[in-house]
């Protein structure tokens, strides 16, 4: 499996969870901790942030992925209830210990990246045993996606 700049489970043990975070993307998580209405009431007032994005973030969504905003418009055209329902579950429990993935897993991170700092890829690649962690120096959480490919050719041959 891969995974692209995924948090680390909230509060895990020697992650300082919010450290390298955007102002936007902390006080959004801040308020999903804070429950429902509190996220809610966030998503209702927050301004769109461009900061939260590194340049090379701004030129892939300009380049390469700016069919994202195709998809990710429609998916908030009718509320912010996903991107709610996201952020609870980035702040709750796993439920399972990360330390039982067996699967192979690619960890792919930006190092730049300011919604999911590089360090929550480092943590889960300590935390992981069958992980593998592919950090992209100068990448940030869009941009990061450049290397889609060749992480695919790491599935093809790590899992046939």
């Amino acid at each position: 499996m891969v995974s692209v700049a995924a948090p680390a489970p909230f509060g895990a043990e020697g992650l300082d969870w919010f450290a390298g975070m955007g102002a936007s993307s902390e006080a959004s998580l801040r308020a999903a901790l804070a429950g429902r209405a509190a996220k809610e009431d966030y998503e209702a007032k927050a301004p769109y942030d461009p900061d939260m994005f590194t340049p090379a973030d701004h030129a892939a969504l300009a380049g390469e992925w700016s069919w994202f905003e195709e998809v990710v418009g429609p998916a908030v055209e009718n509320g912010v209830g996903a991107l709610v329902d996201d952020d609870l579950a980035y702040v709750a429990p796993w439920g399972f210990d990360p330390a039982a993935i067996t699967a192979p897993l690619l960890v792919l991170h930006g190092g730049q990246d300011r919604i999911v700092p590089a360090s929550h890829g480092r943590w889960l690649a300590r935390h992981c045993p069958t992980a593998h962690l592919r950090l992209s120096p100068d990448d940030g959480h869009i941009s990061v996606l450049n290397s889609a490919e060749s992480a695919l050719d790491w599935l093809r041959t790590h899992v046939g």
